[in-house]
């Protein structure tokens, strides 16, 4: 039953007509309706991973927000690029014209409504290779061990994300596998899986992964990217400033046994498309992933402290669809592969087994549909990859504080989330602002 809106000057009468119960879900609407009457316009959001959404199918997204939001809708005609690249997409921007202004009532909702269940761990800043797009030339400082998260912080985290509504975790360092305690940690992460979680996953350089992968496996580890930038032994050692091009190789391949044997659910290869790098290996990653029946994924190459970032390195979506497109006339987009929430697009050669993606950060960014969150080796959580806002959860837990307080740290962390690029503009405003090195991140 709702009160009059008199009423609200009368307290006592309202206590007197009303239980605790109705009272409390009243203050509730009548806060969310006092947000949306203080809505103001704020930004753009582009969504360009599934081409036109209808305001209703961009809705389910927020689906986890007590606020509501208004929507407007600008179609826009496909440009002559788009064209000669053959998407049968037309642009929509996704107008947000609110940032509502009271916190959600969950603790992994932002304030425009987007709900955060997938949850990217650190494990460590640590890696047995230098690729020059992650850490720079120089190196890094390093945390002390005795500042990263144990394995028990990390368990305790995640079981609490997880409560909270996050499906899916990858493991991401650094490297991963040179953690000692790996193993121990996907196990106890792998026993997640009764209270709610979906996937585990790890993001490795393959080096050293092949050597306990089964062992991964059998402890709930089910979703493996591996890191490749070229298929040419000289240049691997180029780019990563070390030798163990044979061993990712054989990784890929071990691991692409596991997944048709059905001990993984996906395995896939990442690619950092850098021009003047391996721009040239555009046509052989894309048989390298029908031969192996694999996913191979392109990624456009982003900036991070320290990796020389320019414009000049850059290679877009659509340049490398170009290129595919004019070798493999039946490349097409498998929007049916494309979830929500997805960073990569879905292609695929027409009678192949091995598919594609692009993941375009810079190009055509996924922002408004971010599902994400990470948290950082030394135990920091970061609620944008490219923002420079981080809360320390580390030191909230190692000062008692306990769940309820860690999720009012969380909740007000992702409330603040930026609606893009952590506050940033284009990808040269990224360039030039500060945040760690991607080593320091979590790739």
């Amino acid at each position: 039953v709702s009160p009059p809106k008199a009423i609200p000057h009368h307290r006592r009468l309202v206590k007197m007509l009303f239980p605790a119960s109705c009272r409390r879900l009243w203050r509730l609407r009548l806060a969310a309706e006092s947000a949306a009457k203080r809505r103001r316009q704020d930004i753009t959001l582009f969504n360009h991973n599934g081409g036109i959404r209808k305001p209703s199918h961009y809705c389910s997204l927020l689906q986890e927000s007590a606020h509501p939001r208004r929507y407007s809708t600008t179609h826009k005609h496909s440009s002559k690029q788009m064209q000669q690249a053959d998407c049968s997409e037309t642009m929509m921007n996704v107008q947000v014209s609110s940032r509502a202004e009271s916190p959600s009532t969950s603790p992994l909702t932002d304030s425009f409504g987007r709900f955060h269940d997938y949850l990217r761990i650190s494990l460590t800043e640590r890696c047995n290779l230098r690729c020059k797009y992650c850490m720079p030339e120089e190196g890094v400082q390093l945390s002390p061990s005795e500042k990263l998260l144990t394995s028990e912080e990390i368990y305790r985290l995640a079981s609490l994300f997880v409560r909270e509504g996050v499906s899916k975790i990858r493991l991401t360092g650094g490297e991963p596998m040179v953690r000692k305690d790996i193993v121990d940690v996907v196990a106890r992460l792998g026993s997640l899986k009764e209270r709610g979680l979906e996937t585990l996953g790890m993001t490795s350089n393959g080096i050293t992964l092949g050597r306990h992968l089964l062992e991964l496996a059998e402890g709930g580890l089910d979703a493996v990217n591996i890191s490749l930038d070229t298929l040419i032994e000289p240049k691997f050692e180029l780019i990563t400033r070390r030798r163990g091009f044979s061993r990712v190789l054989e990784c890929i391949e071990q691991a692409a046994n596991m997944k048709a044997q059905g001990r993984l659910r996906s395995v896939k290869v990442n690619c950092v498309m850098m021009r003047g790098v391996n721009d040239d290996e555009i046509i052989p990653f894309v048989e390298f992933a029908m031969k192996k029946k694999l996913n191979v994924r392109f990624i456009e190459y982003m900036p991070f402290d320290g990796n020389r970032w320019s414009d000049n390195k850059f290679v877009s979506y659509m340049e490398m669809l170009d290129v595919i497109k004019k070798r493999f006339p039946s490349f097409h987009r498998r929007r049916d592969e494309d979830k929500a929430n997805d960073t990569s697009k879905a292609w695929k050669i027409e009678g192949e087994e091995g598919s594609v993606g692009f993941i375009t950060s810079m190009s055509q960014h996924f922002c408004g549909s971010c599902n994400r969150l990470r948290i950082t080796a030394d135990g920091s959580i970061k609620v944008c990859l490219f923002g420079n806002e981080e809360v320390s959860l580390r030191d909230r837990m190692r000062s008692g504080d306990g769940d309820d307080q860690l999720l009012d740290v969380i909740h007000a962390a992702v409330w603040r989330k930026a609606a893009k690029h952590g506050g940033n503009g284009d990808m040269h405003e990224l360039a030039s602002s500060k945040n760690r090195p991607m080593i320091k991140i979590g790739g």
